[in-house]
């Protein structure tokens, strides 16, 4: 099968420092070429140990590194046609904005005609000509990052590594950077690999989202999808904006199950998932988005038959603009949350210490593995 030149695969990937345990544990990945793929996870999870070892700058222990459909393990990263832009950004403080992306052509030996031509280029592709001439420490952070960007870019790489790109911006630049990323890499067209711990950078950046612990892949896919239909709790958990309730399996009634207990969540029916069989007593696992969860005051009759409910306290309330952060003691949870839009919240508004009903759609309870 033909692949595009930036298309990498990781095949039964694992690495080890000291014979014994794994920073990646048999990891497999397909990343299409011309891909922006985001690698997720918490700290010591073994995302930039892939990256690194994608780069060239690490050696699996056992497995395959293919980039363009030819192996890549034991080449240096030059040999690879890989870029890697690190979070420190490291430009050369004496070296002015034209000079520092350069650098890797006059390294290469082009002239010095061809160099600045091809620097030139970049520099408007990433909106810096007016800043050509200024050194490093003339620039904000944000043109700091560009220069860096297309210095990594100019080498032509059929791949550009980023590793947690982001982190030392403020948020406010932090979004406006995303945008630039993004354009960038639409206009570059090349495979983009970026690792952060940042849930809502990557659903924000990636048309592919890896989501990681310890040293394993725990789902991969479309940012929608890895949001919206999560597999299992950790992901539910670690992306953020779901629910997750525990229970077992009541009553089974052709496309839907009941959940018979924890007492506190009695009555809750979800729908079957397509492909899985379920028992009753069977342990399970449901994510409720947090934006499908409506509040309503105690001894209210829900007037739609397909919801489901739990009874909660409102433990606090916390304004985020454009919606209203409920947090609630229900079902046992630790963590049970409801996303509510401000107007709705404010036309007839709760306080902590409100005895409530939780309430969504049946049909929108998501079975986890």
């Amino acid at each position: 099968m033909t692949v595009g030149m930036g298309h990498i695969e990781i095949a039964g990937v694992a690495k080890s420092y000291d014979g014994f345990s794994y920073a990646v544990d048999g990891v497999n990945l397909k990343i299409p070429d011309g891909a922006y793929c985001c690698i997720l996870g918490p700290s010591g999870c073994g995302k930039t140990t892939i990256l690194r070892m994608i780069a060239g700058h690490e050696d699996p222990t056992v497995g395959e590194i293919l980039i363009g459909g030819e192996s890549v393990v034991g080449l240096p990263p030059v040999e690879r046609r890989t870029a890697m832009m690190f979070q420190s950004y490291a430009l050369f403080p004496h070296l002015t904005v034209r000079d520092n992306i350069a650098f890797a052509p006059r390294v290469r030996g082009l002239s010095k005609t061809e160099r600045y031509a091809r620097t030139d280029a970049m520099i408007e592709k990433v909106r810096l000509a007016e800043f050509a001439n200024r050194l490093p420490a003339q620039l904000s952070g944000g043109q700091q990052q560009r220069v860096a960007l297309a210095r990594a870019a100019i080498t032509e790489p059929r791949v550009l590594l980023l590793d947690e790109p982001l982190s030392a911006l403020d948020e406010h630049l932090r979004i406006r950077m995303r945008a630039e990323l993004r354009r960038m890499q639409r206009e570059l067209g090349i495979t983009f690999v970026h690792v952060t711990h940042t849930q809502l950078e990557a659903i924000a950046l990636a048309d592919m989202v890896v989501v990681m612990e310890n040293g394993k892949i725990k789902q991969s896919g479309p940012a929608r999808e890895i949001y919206a239909a999560p597999k299992d709790r950790y992901v539910a958990e670690f992306l953020g904006g779901q629910n997750v309730l525990s229970g077992k399996v009541g009553r089974i009634n052709g496309t839907r199950a009941m959940i018979a207990s924890p007492e506190e969540i009695n009555g809750i029916t979800i729908p079957m998932r397509a492909g899985v069989r379920l028992e009753a007593g069977q342990a399970i696992d449901i994510a409720v988005r947090r934006d499908d969860v409506e509040l309503f005051r105690t001894g209210t009759t829900l007037s739609e038959q397909d919801m489901a409910s739990v009874p909660a306290t409102i433990l606090g309330i916390e304004y985020q603009g454009n919606f209203v952060k409920v947090m609630l003691d229900a079902a046992g949870e630790e963590e049970f949350v409801a996303y509510v839009p401000e107007r709705r919240f404010f036309e007839n508004p709760f306080d902590v210490g409100d005895s409530v009903l939780a309430a969504w759609l049946i049909d929108r309870a998501h079975l986890l593995a």
